[in-house]
Parts: C-alpha cells; sequence; structure tokens
C-alpha cells in the first residue's frame, strides 16, 4: 500500500508523538510508523500475575516526572492526565560496603564523616563542571576533549582515595542513570547527565529525580497523543528503508567497483526534499522525516543512499546500557508499618536502590479512583555487570538472588512477594537496552555535534540526544517538538525563496 504525506515519522513513542502532534496542529499531513504493535516506545504499562491470577499494574518502561521537567509536566496537563507523588515518607535504609544496615533520615547518607565529607567534594566539583559545561552543547566546552578522555571512575580516583564515596557518587550517573559501568564513559557524558537535571547535586537527590507518577502509567502520555493523531499512526510497521538523496556521482570508482554515494553529506541539512519510507504495512512519500527511535536502531534502516561518512562513524560508537527494573508486590506496603520510606541504597551491590512504587487511581489493572491501591510495590534496579549475570542465571535462582538483595535493606519479609516480574528491555527488539544510548569514551566531544543536525530531510528526535531532560520522557517530547518546529521552519524557508 503506498500513501504520501508532508512527513514520516519513523517511531511512535513520546518524541515521534509529539513531533508528529506539533506538526498535525501546524496543518501539515503526517504518518507515523511503528515497529511494535504498541505506542509508548521506553514507557510501557504492563501487569504481573500473583499466585490467585490477580493482575497487578506495573510500569515496564519509564514512569518518574521531576520537577525540573516543565515540558513533560506541561503536556501531561494539555492531555487532561493527573499526577501523583511518590511515597517518601520514613526513614530510608543504606547498606554499607561490609555489608552493615543503617536506617537514617534526610538527604544525607549514614557514612563516616571522612566519606560524607569526600562526597560533597565530590558532588560540588561535579555541580561546578555541569555549570561549565552545560546541556546545550557539551561537545563545544573549552575542555570538551580533556572530560571526554577520561573515564569517570579515572576521573574520580585521581580525586579521592576513599571508594566508599566514588561508589556512592558514581552510583547516579552510571548504575542510576547510564546504566553501564563509570570505567565504560566518560566524565563529559557525566557531567551532560547533571547538566541536564540542572546540577550534580539534582542527581543524588531522589526526591528530585523521582518526584511523580502519571495516574495509570506514563505510556498513557503516548497513547492520549496516538488518539488525537487516530488513523494516521500504523503500528506493527518496522521501517526497512529510506530512499532520501541523489547519489553524488562525482564519489563514483568505476575501476573499482564503487557506486556513487553522499559519503560527504549532502546540501542545505533539514531542507524538505523527495524522501519514500518503505515500511512492512506502508510505502510512504513524503517532503521531510523524523527518525524518532534510539541511536543503537538507526543501523535497523536500510538509507538510500547510505549515510554520509561522519554519520556512519559516529553511529557505530553509541550504545545503550543494560538494566533490570524489578517490581515485586506484596500483600500491603510492610515496610510503612516499620516506619520506612521503602528507599534504599547500596553503592556497588546487586540491587543498588528500591523505592516505593505503590499504585495510585485507575490503571489498566484495575485501581479505585482517588485511592492508593492496598497492595505494596518495590521497584530496584539491577545495573550493567549485574544484570549480565542475573540473565546468565536460570529464572529460579534469579528469583532467589534479587530477593535476597531487597531483604538487605526491608528484612526477610522482602523474600515473599506475592507477585514479581523483571523488564527486560535489553532483549525487546526494537529496545535493545536501557535507559538510554551514550557513546564510547571519547565519542560525545567528537561527533556530539552531528546527533541533533538533521542529514538533508532526515530530522532526528529521542531522548538520547536531548540537552535538557537528556535520557528522560521530557526530553524525548522536547526533541520531537524541536524536529517538528525545525522542520516547520525549514518549508517556510524554501517557500519564501
Amino acid at each position: 500500500m503506498r500513501t504520501e504525506a508532508d512527513v514520516v515519522v519513523v517511531g511512535a513513542g513520546p518524541a515521534g508523538l509529539m513531533a508528529a502532534r506539533t506538526l498535525a496542529a501546524a496543518g501539515r499531513s503526517v504518518v507515523v510508523l511503528e515497529a511494535r504493535e504498541r505506542v509508548g516506545g521506553r514507557t510501557w504499562n504492563g501487569v504481573t500475575i500473583d499466585e490467585t491470577g490477580v493482575e497487578h499494574f506495573i510500569e515496564l518502561g519509564g514512569q518518574w516526572i521531576s520537577p525540573d521537567q516543565t515540558r513533560l509536566a506541561a503536556l501531561v496537563e494539555e492531555l487532561g492526565l493527573e499526577t501523583f507523588d511518590r511515597y517518601r515518607d520514613g526513614k530510608s535504609i543504606y547498606v554499607s560496603p561490609d555489608g552493615t544496615r543503617h536506617e537514617y533520615e534526610g538527604d544525607r547518607m549514614p557514612v563516616s564523616e571522612t566519606t560524607a565529607t569526600e562526597m560533597q567534594r565530590l558532588i560540588d566539583e561535579l555541580d561546578a563542571l555541569a555549570a561549565e559545561v552545560g546541556a546545550e552543547a557539551p561537545w563545544a566546552a573549552e575542555r570538551a576533549a580533556e572530560l571526554d578522555t577520561i573515564a569517570l571512575r579515572s576521573w574520580l580516583e585521581q580525586r579521592s582515595d576513599d571508594a566508599e564515596a566514588i561508589d556512592n557518587v558514581s552510583i547516579y550517573v552510571a548504575s542510576g542513570m547510564l546504566t553501564k559501568p563509570s570505567h565504560a564513559f566518560s566524565t563529559l557524558q557525566a557531567v551532560l547527565m547533571a547538566a541536564s537535571a540542572g546540577s550534580f547535586s539534582n542527581l543524588v537527590d531522589e526526591d528530585f529525580i523521582l518526584d511523580k507518577r502519571v495516574i495509570g502509567g506514563m505510556q498513557r502520555v503516548s497513547e492520549s497523543m496516538a488518539r488525537e493523531l487516530g488513523d494516521a499512526v500504523v503500528l506493527g510497521s518496522p521501517v526497512r528503508e529510506i530512499e532520501w538523496a541523489t547519489p553524488d556521482e562525482s564519489t563514483a570508482d568505476p575501476r573499482n567497483g564503487i557506486k556513487a554515494d553522499v559519503r560527504n553529506g549532502v546540501p542545505n541539512n533539514g531542507a524538505p526534499g523527495r524522501v519514500v519510507v518503505r515500511s512492512d504495512k506502508l510505502t510512504v512519500t513524503a517532503k521531510s522525516v523524523v527518525l524518532a527511535v534510539p541511536p543503537n536502531l538507526y543501523s535497523r534502516v536500510q538509507f538510500v543512499p547510505p549515510m554520509p561518512r561522519e554519520q556512519q562513524v559516529a553511529h557505530q560508537h553509541i550504545s545503550m546500557g543494560l538494566v533490570i527494573k524489578v517490581h515485586a508486590v506484596y500483600e500491603t506496603p510492610f515496610w510503612r508499618e516499620q516506619g520506612l520510606s521503602g528507599t534504599g541504597f547500596g553503592g556497588g551491590r546487586l540491587v543498588q536502590e528500591i523505592y516505593d512504587n505503590t499504585n495510585f487511581g485507575e490503571n489498566i489493572a484495575g485501581g479505585t479512583p482517588g485511592e492508593e491501591d492496598p497492595h505494596g510495590t518495590l521497584v530496584g534496579f539491577i545495573s550493567d555487570v549485574h544484570a549480565e549475570q542475573m540473565w546468565a542465571l536460570d529464572a529460579d535462582e534469579r528469583k532467589a538472588r534479587i530477593l535476597d538483595a531487597i531483604a538487605l535493606y526491608l528484612g526477610d519479609e522482602a523474600k515473599r512477594p506475592i507477585a514479581f516480574a523483571l523488564s527486560d528491555l535489553g532483549a525487546e527488539e526494537w529496545t535493545r537496552g536501557a535507559y538510554a544510548t551514550s557513546y564510547d569514551l571519547g565519542g560525545l566531544h567528537r561527533w556530539g555535534h552531528l546527533q541533533n543536525r538533521p542529514t538533508g530531510p532526515i530530522h532526528y528526535a529521542c531522548s538520547d540526544i536531548a540537552s535538557e531532560g537528556y535520557q528522560h520522557v521530557d526530553g524525548a517530547v522536547r526533541m520531537g517538538e524541536r524536529a517538528a518546529q525545525a522542520i516547520i521552519a525549514h518549508s517556510k524557508q524554501a517557500r519564501d525563496s
């Protein structure tokens, strides 16, 4: 089947749908092609079933909104959705490197004065770097190359010999956000993460970063936008090929069998052209494309002609992290009866952080409007090398090991959930990891300037390449809107010229 539109959007996650929504509001015709049989991308509402067959609501993907994520918050309100606060009353738990469990109040971990001083000193220095580098163009910062060619772990170790302080500081970027070991990404990449949230201090404040949830789940944001767009959204239709430019005949080398391509780039990046997008269900001819999928999936599309040389190289140095999101449902939120918030931290441990994730209001598994679910839900995270170790185990041993790790924070009762599930976005075909992509060591300052620059009529939009809201749903929304506005501006320039 064939059709025509002004713009084709590849991907029906928050970025793609926001791009389509913005374009449609400006009077542009849009087709959204989504590989999955659902919208939402890395936001995904699901259920887990207890031993009696009762379903319990879980969010398999992204779910929280922090106060700095103003564009997402505004969109939630525009769509008529509501939010609720994460439960955080009571004491938190810290498990020290020697396995000692500590209950504490406030935002200071119960570490020694020496470690506390070291942590604060490192956080202050990272705050200063975040202010210096900024989130909009970190690759252009004066010290970009210096910061991008040293791993965060090495940078921290150059400044402190307190391993506990280093583990507790790096957790907020390594396992907590980029989901890669702290030796595998650069200090510049970590500073971008901090700058995108306003400061490193914001990253270490779980009450700030993990503030609110959408009643019924974050996927409702995408579902609401998709309903507005109606038949313009085509599900179950992976894009296989994008024909997007005319080859430069001067690049051909007939003697060696090399065909003409566009290795050196094309003129007028961002301007409308002629594109043909071929998917499993539909072939669309359009003037512009929004590629609204994570960069690790760009290679799933055949570009005709192939992407320019610099894009081809850059895309080989961007990869997803790996994290397991753990969902454990209990008869009641038993930890609250013990005066605990359900929040726990343990740098370097199998489960390095847990939170009370009890549901509120209606959702796809039921729920009562205006009321909290009587069942208590915990969410925990297992990152990078620990996640790899867990997937290598059989299901029973994996579950036992994970529940033992949660019990370090909340006691033996945590070993007896009525329902248990793991989010496996690393195995999900159209995601292949979580939470988002980041560059190899040294890649951000070399190729970061390319990630948001259009390639001919191809524009890019996803949370992975955001400045504000980097790696968050807020960043996806911002990038979708930004790509749409760029297309509209370029179209106007083309008409006026």
